[in-house]
């Protein structure tokens, strides 16, 4: 596989050489003593090293692979075509982080989609008319006319329905940008030590207020299936599914299960440019949002570097943390680590076996990482021309902009495609969210070419209780092309190459135990007070000078910078008192 090396497409490209070039563009040596240390450099671990080195910590990152940015990266797979690797759009990230850490001002350029959703139909067209498709963006009339073409009735209902999603979302937004509620500070302690862990309770105070009478709306669309509340609201399946899709990307769930509605309304709480809901392409790719977070934090002061792989957490006689251990022997010492890892990873494969309680190790290993992604990385001589909505000259339509849904006809397809995996085995007709980055940014892709990332679903971590192996990869592959290919006649002609990541490949490259892209389940009793589990709510582990800072933590996956943020918070507080 080529390296991440980027040819020279002008100042934005040639930026993201530097960063990338980690430690040796950083021009710093690494010192042997810092006030914190941060483990793995993916954007939470950049947002949080960033915050401490603003509060007067001196802190260093240290990122293991060659590229900083953890899942949130761009690499060079094929000569000349430059992928978001894993994570692949850009919505979640907070708004106070954007601006506070100036990432515009740091290079950071997001391409905005309108429309933002195409779902096409495989269906014979009537009287040589195309077959039908579904276009959402943020022009509701033409959503109504979209909706209409299936459903004159749902097109009347989607206004409310919208409606209703933003008001629950934008209550439970604040949430995303605290901490849990201190519920040992609150319970324990001195008096002057509980009341002051009361201001922890003001977000979810927050939360009830702005419900009101809405809060059974709140708990039954965070509890329920996401089936149920699309069939009250609407008759048709490719509205259905369509909107169900958000419910259970990157989860091991189907539309029929409990909790399948909070993933819904977890993806429909990001903002891009202050449009609620929007999702974009970041210039460059996922790895220019790693860049700008990166840049930020070395100008404030932090030593950024990478292929520095951490052996172990070094923890003292006291039971304190001192720093860390390299692979290389070199160890590192420090008053915090902020570790960026899984929460399985920190805890079974970085910290000393006799740091920590069997008790502890135990809850630590039922955490749930199922994941149902497989991620395909497709290099194209040519855009896609899709059956549904034909383009002449290979010149791209709006609908190529979007996320675009396939297999996603009816919500039994999605049921199938799940129940494939649970037993053990791809999904034979599996649900395809694809986009094309390069319709937008000219950057990704030599001129006339294009890249594509398939996010796949649902495929298992073991197969039939075995291992994946290279045929395994290519016959699933050859399966998602095959799907494409019905379509978007001529796609498979059109590959000049394709890199195809099962669930144990994302754990392997990215760090990401199961392969799970949140750090770990967003089911409900890995949420908020449980997130990753409740002894570790609040960022802190059992050993002092330990702190969690990734995805793992609340509010979860995807939403990007937040976890790191709130730990940071919660150091510089911590360091403070002592």
């Amino acid at each position: 596989m080529a390296a991440a090396v980027w040819t020279d497409r002008g100042t934005r490209a040639k930026n993201l050489l530097w960063i990338l070039m980690g430690s040796r563009s950083n021009h710093t040596a690494l010192k042997p003593c810092y006030d914190a240390l941060v483990i793995g450099g993916g954007h939470n671990g950049l947002v949080a090293a960033a915050y401490l080195q603003k509060g007067g910590v001196k802190t260093a990152v240290l990122e293991r692979r060659h590229v900083l940015g953890g899942a949130a990266v761009t690499e060079e797979i094929f000569p000349g075509f430059h992928f978001s690797r894993c994570s692949y759009l850009l919505s979640l990230l907070r708004p106070h982080i954007y601006r506070d850490l100036e990432l515009k001002k740091h290079g950071l350029k997001v391409y905005m989609r309108d429309p933002h959703s195409f779902t096409p139909m495989l269906e014979e067209g009537m009287k040589g008319a195309v077959p039908r498709s579904l276009t959402l963006g943020s022009d509701l009339a033409e959503n109504l006319n979209e909706i209409g073409k299936f459903s004159q009735k749902d097109a009347k209902a989607y206004p409310d329905f919208v409606a209703h999603l933003e008001k629950l979302a934008s209550a439970i937004r604040p949430l995303l940008d605290s901490p849990p509620v201190d519920i040992r500070g609150v319970t324990a302690g001195s008096l002057r030590k509980r009341l002051a862990a009361t201001k922890t309770l003001i977000p979810i105070a927050k939360l009830g207020l702005k419900l009101g009478g809405n809060i059974p709306d709140f708990y039954e669309i965070v509890t329920a299936p996401i089936m149920k509340i699309l069939t009250r609201w609407f008759d048709s399946e490719p509205l259905r599914a369509t909107l169900a899709t958000d419910g259970v990307i990157g989860a091991m769930t189907s539309p029929s299960n409990p909790g399948s509605g909070y993933v819904l309304l977890h993806h429909v709480m990001g903002e891009l440019e202050k449009e609620k809901g929007a999702w974009g392409y970041v210039e460059g790719g996922m790895g220019g949002l790693s860049q700008a977070i990166a840049r930020a934090a070395q100008s404030y002061g932090v030593d950024v570097f990478t292929e520095k792989n951490v052996e172990q957490i070094l923890v003292g006689s006291d039971g304190a943390t001192k720093g860390v251990a390299l692979k290389d022997g070199t160890e590192i010492h420090s008053k915090v680590v902020l570790s960026n890892a899984t929460p399985y990873a920190t805890f079974k494969y970085l910290t000393s076996k006799g740091a920590l309680s069997e008790e502890f190790i135990k809850a630590v290993e039922q955490v749930d990482y199922t994941s149902p992604v497989t991620k395909i990385n497709v290099a194209l001589d040519k855009l896609p021309n899709f059956l549904a909505s034909p383009t002449p000259d290979d010149k791209p339509g709006p609908h190529h902009q979007c996320s675009i849904h396939l297999n996603c006809e009816n919500m039994d397809i999605l049921e199938a495609a799940y129940k494939d995996a649970i037993n053990g085995r791809p999904s034979a007709r599996p649900m395809l969210e694809m986009t094309i980055p390069s319709v937008l940014d000219p950057t990704l892709a030599p001129p006339g070419c294009h890249v594509v990332s398939l996010f796949t679903q649902f495929t298992p971590y073991h197969i039939k209780g075995r291992e994946w192996t290279q045929q395994d990869r290519e016959d699933f592959g050859d399966t998602i092309f095959d799907w494409v290919e019905q379509y978007a006649p001529g796609f498979k002609t059109s590959v000049v190459g394709r890199e195809i990541l099962s669930p144990p490949d994302l754990e392997k490259i990215f760090g990401l135990t199961g392969g799970n892209i949140f750090h770990g389940s967003m089911s409900l009793d890995q949420l908020y007070l449980a997130r990753p589990l409740p002894s570790l709510s609040d960022y802190r582990s059992p050993i002092k000078g330990l702190y969690l800072c990734g995805s793992g933590c609340h509010p979860g996956g995807g939403v990007m910078g937040s976890p790191g943020w709130n730990a940071a918070l919660t150091v510089i507080s911590d360091l403070k008192r002592r």
